[in-house]
């Protein structure tokens, strides 16, 4: 049973930096492309930023280049979202998705696997 579980979450001062966990289980971590997705209050869900299950390819959304940095462990199955310099509208729900053999696509409706969310709250 594949399980996904971010953690880190919570409430920062605009300015303010926080970093995100997802742990994985139940799928050989290494062959998987790994994603973080957001939704905002009254949002669609949107693209954030993803790795390929190789490592070597990374992409980010314009709204996030330069502030957030993606990055993975194949040995702990984990992968990392560090957000710096946070605004208001980065307020939302950060979820953690699964793609196998993906390059890192930004299309939700790639990812096989997703977890339940954690909550970021900004304040400006």
């Amino acid at each position: 049973q594949v399980q996904l579980v971010e953690s880190g979450g919570g409430a920062v001062q605009a300015g303010g930096s926080l970093r995100l966990s997802c742990a994985a289980s139940g799928l050989t971590f290494r062959t998987y492309a790994m994603a973080w997705f957001r939704q905002g209050p009254g949002k669609e869900r949107e693209f954030v930023t993803a790795i390929s299950w190789t490592g070597d390819m990374r992409d980010y959304a314009d709204s996030v280049k330069g502030r957030f940095t993606i990055s993975r462990d194949n040995i702990k199955n984990m992968v990392y979202l560090q957000m710096n310099s946070l605004r208001a509208e980065d307020t939302a729900v950060y979820y953690c998705a699964a793609d196998r053999w993906g390059s890192g696509s930004t299309g939700s409706g790639q990812y096989d696997y997703w977890g339940q969310g954690t909550q970021v709250t900004v304040s400006a």
